[in-house]
């Protein structure tokens, strides 16, 4: 709480720095400051401290900051509005070409031409090239900034390569080492760079073949692959292994956040990502999957329908319908999460589908059995009654066991049709296992009517 009040004291000194139009001493206290921090410090300003920022900074003092802040996209867009085309062109230079790419990507055509227009030649190239790269894959998120050096110098030559470029690459710990027309043929660490002799030759001290990622990978997949071998960074190549730019592990991480959000978002039915303020957007954004979620109820409450006549006969079945969907859904519930993780883990050592359906199914059985039998005692003892408490019993272990094969089994599914499967989302498994848990209940129920009709 001490380190968070002197941050707060501290944010609000630059800001009043900022306030009084101390250029000198505000650029000072300000660039103090890590560049995550100064992030963090803009996006709370508003419109008019904004422009008085832009003036006592450099546009690569603001370039550094907007490679480091965490606000969508589109909202940066924003910002580029409240300066002048050029001012935005020389901000754009001097951030990494990746982040850049990923504001450029919601600004409108006719600015986008006119900042491309006002770049060097060859970082509006750069840029180009990669807008049309496919979302959510490696050339999306891939950076061009990076060392590459022959394979035919020495250590020493390699070195001089490296300290000229290093002030501009994204990062130098992994130097690439290419052959003709730009081909990867290998990869040392800058930690070779250093321990080998100055006349040693590249090519008797790289690493070879040198594991990559084609341009058009999905970024799910990098992210896998980076995780396994714990790289630092991954080169990219097109077609022809031609090495065209890098994955950082900065950038993973932001991937592993976007579609562990994607999956949270599935699970839920909701984008959990949404920060809405306004009700009306906030509801606006939950209701169209409420209304088809209502819908599918509807055939629950139907199916229920179905069975009124049992009912009278037996009112006391009413009273557990609840119980046994609410518990079966959760099991499904539970099913569906670790299948949808499965999935998007990818490991190589992951069991067969069909092992997958097994484990499942006895998985099923066994939490079905205990947890009809733990019914079976509560409603024999409660309703003095063991053959109602037989029946709730048995359809509970046989709602679960269903539960728990349909969350495991439809993600499988949608996954082998190409379809997201965390759109198997939680909602829509307790949905559908509410639909068999009453259809299960009620036929068993239907077997033993002469035990407990009347009550």
């Amino acid at each position: 709480m001490a380190e968070n009040l002197v941050k707060i004291q501290s944010d609000e000194k630059i800001i009043q720095l900022l306030n009084s139009q101390k250029a000198r001493q505000f650029r000072e206290n300000y660039l103090d400051l890590h560049v995550y921090e100064q992030a963090q410090i803009f996006t709370e300003l508003n419109s008019q401290q904004r422009a008085r920022l832009y003036r006592y900074l450099t546009a690569k003092e603001v370039g550094d900051m907007f490679d480091a802040i965490e606000d969508e996209p589109e909202e940066v867009v924003k910002y580029f509005e409240e300066m002048t085309p050029q001012y935005v062109a020389n901000v754009i230079d001097e951030m990494y070409t990746d982040n850049a790419v990923d504001i450029l990507a919601y600004v409108p055509k006719k600015d986008l031409a006119g900042y491309l227009r006002l770049l060097p030649t060859e970082k509006a190239a750069e840029i180009r090239e990669m807008l049309h790269y496919e979302d959510k894959t490696a050339g999306a998120i891939m950076s061009t900034e990076y060392v590459a050096i022959a394979g035919n110098q020495t250590v020493r030559s390699a070195m001089h390569v490296v300290k000229r470029e290093a002030s501009d690459a994204e990062t130098i710990y992994y130097v690439y080492v290419v052959g003709a027309d730009n081909k990867l043929i290998g990869v040392l660490t800058l930690r070779d760079l250093l321990i080998n002799d100055d006349d040693q030759m590249i090519t008797d001290i790289m690493t070879t073949p040198v594991m990559s990622v084609k341009v058009s990978d999905d970024q799910a997949e990098v992210a896998q692959t980076i995780r396994d071998y714990n790289f630092l960074a991954i080169p990219v190549t097109d077609y022809e292994n031609k090495l065209i730019g890098i994955i950082n592990v900065d950038d993973i991480i932001d991937v592993i956040d976007e579609e562990s959000a994607e999956d949270y978002s599935g699970l839920a039915a909701v984008d959990t990502e949404e920060v809405a303020d306004n009700p009306i957007k906030a509801a606006s954004n939950r209701l169209p999957w409420l209304i088809v979620l209502l819908l599918l109820g509807m055939s629950t409450t139907t199916l229920i329908s179905h069975y009124e006549g049992m009912i009278s006969q037996a009112s006391i079945l009413a009273i557990f319908v609840s119980s046994i969907t609410g518990t079966a859904g959760n099991a499904g519930t539970q099913s569906l999460a670790v299948a949808v993780r499965r999935l998007a883990s990818r490991d190589e050592d992951q069991p067969s589908v069909y092992r997958q359906f097994f484990i499942e199914l006895l998985t099923g059985l066994v939490t079905g059995l205990v947890t009809g039998l733990t019914i079976f005692l509560i409603v024999g003892f409660w309703k003095q009654n063991f053959i109602l408490g037989f029946v709730i019993g048995m359809a509970m272990m046989c709602a679960i066991t269903v539960a728990n094969l349909a969350g495991s089994f439809i993600p499988n599914l949608m996954d082998k049709i190409g379809v997201d499967p965390a759109v198997a989302s939680g909602p829509f498994i307790s949905t559908l296992s509410d639909l068999t848990s009453v259809l299960i209940y009620f036929n068993i129920a239907k077997l033993f009517m002469k035990f407990f009709m009347g009550t």
